[in-house]
């Protein structure tokens, strides 16, 4: 059990962050509650002190011969600093050291990791100015539950909501309670988003992969201690915290760059949805409009994921190789074929067509095929979906030390 700090933010979020508690409490964590004044705006303190059984801290001021130094002595004693929702206006207090309520004293007085669950209007999110004050988070070690898309209080609809409540208190529990993983000190590498193969320099081929797989799969992998290396194919999201991000935008180029990074890796993880076919011969110039139509020539991209499994079979030590399968019908007999004939570990299969799953949303719905046994997830969080696949690359991990060590 933590000792966890949860800060609550003056955002229309905030009437989650009370399941954010209670999903906190649930797991065996102690909370307190830190609310700024806009905060109590929406959600009144009592809420949380009836869930809590603590006094709420809304003010650095409250009367008392130690209340001014109230925040030094929870920062020495809380194992994580979770702010959800966390606005704009904490975020940049944080990133720049401005400290003039509860809240933002306790995160310059604590040496307790911070997680953030950013919420705001999807402009704000955007800003120059925001982004910069994320980064400079991010390279100081703050964590970030990444915020949905949907609709938002302002009537709008885009990225900016808050994560689902039980996606934050999955992450928050990861921090606080670290298990031994097998991924610990491990090299993984996990490709992400599309490719796209030029036809002249204005148009291309491409698909609707967003990343957003891939990329809960590298932060997945980050926390439980891998050194990840994402190679990513053009996407608009913000890359999640790993220890090297590759940019590509062909799928010749993912091939190189994916087959250079595996050589020293113990696991890969194609979650790219990479070109099958490329344009033979890209035109130099933007082709003009015809009246008749138009003749493309495509040739075959290379197989990542069949070179990789040729690559591991010669290995002294085999990769653990994991791929996916984006179906649109007859889903688990071609993503077992898959498996088979690319020498893949996992196959994790997929229909694209499925509500909540597929390309360029939040969720998915999966079927993990193994040697083994088949798992079937249904419609959840990519991040939980991450967890599920690394745990079954754990298992395969654990099964191979210590089939090596007899």
């Amino acid at each position: 059990m933590a000792f966890i700090a949860l800060g609550v933010t003056g955002g229309i979020g905030a009437y989650k962050a009370v399941e954010v508690c209670r999903g906190l409490q649930k797991r065996g964590h102690d909370v307190v509650a830190v609310m700024t004044r806009a905060a109590t705006r929406f959600v009144g303190p009592i809420t949380f002190e009836a869930i809590t059984r603590r006094p709420v801290i809304t003010s650095q001021w409250k009367p008392g011969a130690n209340a001014d130094i109230e925040h030094i002595a929870i920062a020495d004693e809380i194992a994580l600093l979770l702010v959800a929702p966390c606005t704009a206006n904490v975020i940049g207090k944080f990133a720049n050291g401005i400290a003039d309520d509860f809240l933002t004293s306790l995160y310059l007085a604590s040496k307790a990791p911070l997680l953030i669950a950013p919420a705001m209007n999807s402009n704000m999110l955007a800003h120059d100015a925001v982004q910069r004050n994320l980064q400079t988070l991010a390279a100081r070690g703050a964590r970030f539950v990444e915020p949905g898309e949907g609709y938002l209080a302002c009537g709008w609809i885009g990225k900016g909501r808050l994560a689902e409540p039980e996606d934050i208190v999955a992450a928050a529990d990861r921090i606080v309670s670290p298990r031994d993983s097998m991924l610990r000190g491990r090299r993984v590498v996990v490709s992400a988003g599309p490719t796209y193969e030029d036809i002249d320099p204005v148009r291309y081929v491409g698909n609707r992969s967003s990343g957003r797989m891939g990329y809960a799969i590298a932060a997945a992998a980050h926390a439980r201690g891998a050194n990840v290396t994402l190679v990513a194919g053009p996407t608009s999201i913000e890359p999640p915290a790993a220890d090297e991000v590759i940019r590509v935008r062909h799928a010749a180029e993912m091939h190189a760059t994916v087959m250079r990074a595996a050589e020293h890796a113990d696991v890969v993880i194609m979650a790219a949805a990479v070109a099958d076919y490329s344009p033979v011969t890209p035109a130099a110039e933007k082709i003009a409009k015809q009246s008749d139509p138009l003749m493309l020539t495509l040739q075959r991209t290379r197989d990542i994921l069949a070179d990789l499994g040729h690559a591991s079979a010669r290995r002294e030590t085999p990769l653990v190789l994991v791929g996916f399968a984006a179906e649109t019908g007859d889903l688990l007999a071609k993503a077992r074929d898959k498996r088979a004939r690319k020498n893949v570990d996992l196959i994790v299969a997929n229909d694209v067509t499925a509500p909540g799953a597929g390309f360029d949303v939040e969720t998915n719905a999966v079927t993990i095929i193994g040697a083994d046994r088949e798992e079937t997830l249904p419609v959840q969080s990519k991040a939980r979906v991450a967890d599920a696949i690394l745990d079954r690359v754990e298992q395969l991990l654990k099964t191979r030390s210590t089939t090596s060590a007899h």
